[in-house]
């Protein structure tokens, strides 16, 4: 389960609010547009109730009854610091994550699962500063590095929020405030925040000193932009999320949940929930010449009730098939077997996305999975084996045999290794991030903390492995690394095109020189990040 906190009292306007309506609570904004016109309030706790069948709302003592439901419970409080002293009791002992939202939210409850679905320990949501068109015969305006720019106390605004954030590629760098300044801000959290269990503790120590600094801000800053502000300060890694195809508004006023409506009609959820269904780190075949339709056979056997076992087990049928045709050791069974085991690959990777996409996990399933993507292989393998043998065209066999032995033998032991470096590297403890007292009221010492720690990690072994990494920026270099490993997807259609165009022998011998150039790859490359 997870923990959810709504926020109901929004910060005040940095800037004079935009004209065409008086700002109102979100128990009192109307969603006219939707099925039984709820209120943005009403739409957001049913929401929130099928992660928590409690969610708790604090409020101030004026709009509580406002917000008082059957489900759910209100927390009354009269300021930002009570704000933060009561979801510090909310989560304190927890061991539930937690999901902390603003109560004019309106949003898609794909964007819902998907930041509590990240793998991050904690995710916060964010849009950045659109970056300005400039004249092309206009002389480029020198921009200060960033190593010499001056923290600042930032005033721009994005969608009703003071642009106080400075985040990075992957990670929120520092948090301002009124108060705190931020070295080049450059983007808004939106509100949105989501942290995982392990991470509580600290949030509600930090929202209780928070709480005793808050006649230090102003009346614009967030609760979420504070608590996010503690936490980065507290070493804890803060990953960032945009809104990408799914729709996030704050909606303060009537008029702006009309407009807000509007927009939100424009978006596809369906399709964005559906394209979420494909992992996003699949090699080169399946991303180009599988993915690009399995998605919507994936959404067809949803819609139709279908599980991701039984259609794991339509991708084992196709799978034993093939190897059945293989074994036939004729030029029409190669053929056949090589269309088949493309698909019985097509509903391997369809299984999965079923998963995702009905929202249907299970041990049973993973383990169903991964077990019979090794059995699958190496049935086709004996198929191809035996065929060689009925065939003839290898005397009695024996040489295809031995390729065959050594290629399941080469497969095995990759296999070992990515599954024991994997349980092996989830054990070893990241680096710590530094970090800074919240009454520091600029983020220099961080960033300065921040840079040594770059720089000390960008020597010897790491630093090599970070050169690596980065080259990966080249679509080219990018897809070659996903190549060069020899994933499931490269090996089916390894087997499928050279058994069809040529022969068995053809097939294990590419087997074997590019498992065996992988396999060399993996292992350097777990050795030096073992040392690093």
């Amino acid at each position: 389960m997870t923990r959810v906190v709504l926020l109901g009292a929004p910060p005040g306007p940095i800037s004079p609010p935009p004209p065409g309506g008086q700002p109102a609570l979100p128990a009192a904004i109307a969603l006219k547009s939707l099925p039984g016109a709820p209120s943005a309030y009403d739409r957001l706790l049913a929401q929130a109730v099928a992660l928590d069948p409690e969610p708790t709302t604090i409020a101030r003592p004026g709009d509580a009854a406002a917000y008082h439901r059957p489900y759910g419970r209100v927390v009354e409080s009269r300021d930002v610091a009570g704000d933060l002293r009561a979801l510090a009791d909310a989560v304190e002992g927890a061991e539930d994550n937690l999901l902390i939202l603003p109560a004019e939210s309106l949003v898609h409850d794909e964007l819902i699962y998907q930041i509590t679905k990240a793998k991050r320990g904690a995710v916060a949501l964010i849009v950045r500063q659109e970056r300005q068109e400039t004249d092309e015969d206009a002389p480029p305006e020198e921009e200060v590095p960033i190593e010499e720019a001056e923290p600042e106390i930032g005033e721009k605004v994005i969608e009703g929020l003071p642009q106080r954030t400075r985040a990075g590629r992957g990670r929120i760098i520092s948090v301002g405030t009124a108060y705190h300044a931020v070295t080049r801000p450059n983007a808004v959290l939106l509100g949105p925040l989501h942290l995982h269990q392990r991470h509580l503790q600290t949030l509600a120590e930090v929202a209780r000193e928070l709480a005793d600094m808050a006649h230090l801000f102003g009346p614009e800053d967030d609760v979420t932009e504070l608590l996010v502000l503690g936490l980065v300060r507290r070493g804890v890694s803060v990953g960032l999320r945009g809104r990408r195809d799914l729709f996030f508004r704050r909606v303060r006023s009537q008029v702006e949940a009309d407009e807000a409506l509007t927009e939100m009609a424009g978006y596809d959820e369906d399709r964005a929930r559906l394209d979420n269904a494909v992992k996003g780190a699949d090699g080169f075949f399946t991303t180009f010449f599988v993915s690009t339709y399995s998605r919507f056979i994936a959404r067809w056997a949803a819609r139709r009730g279908l599980t991701p076992n039984q259609v794991t087990l339509i991708s084992i049928a196709l799978g034993l098939l093939s190897a059945g045709a293989f074994s036939t050791g004729t030029r029409w069974g190669a053929v056949a077997g090589a269309i088949l085991i493309y698909f019985a690959f097509v509903f391997d990777c369809v299984d999965g996305q079923v998963a995702r996409y009905a929202r249907k996990f299970g041990v049973l399933g993973a383990w169903l999975d991964a077990t019979f993507d090794r059995f699958k292989e190496y049935a086709v393998f004996i198929g191809l084996a035996v065929g060689a043998t009925v065939s003839g065209q290898f005397g009695d066999g024996e040489g295809v045999w031995t390729l065959a032995l050594v290629a399941l033998a080469l497969q095995s032991v990759k296999h070992l290794l990515d599954f024991s470096f994997g349980a092996a590297n989830r054990r070893k403890a990241p680096v710590p991030l530094p970090t800074l007292d919240l009454t520091v009221a600029d983020d220099r010492p961080l960033r300065e903390a921040l840079e040594q720690r770059r720089v000390s990690r960008n020597t010897g072994v790491r630093g090599l492995l970070k050169l690596w990494t980065k080259a990966g920026k080249f679509r080219p270099v990018h897809w070659a690394r996903k190549m060069i490993v020899f994933p499931i997807g490269e090996r089916f259609a390894a087997i499928a095109i050279t058994a069809a165009f040529f022969n068995p022998r053809v097939t294990f011998l590419t087997l074997i020189v590019w498992g065996g150039v992988a396999a060399t790859y993996t292992l350097t490359g777990r050795i030096l990040r073992s040392l690093a």
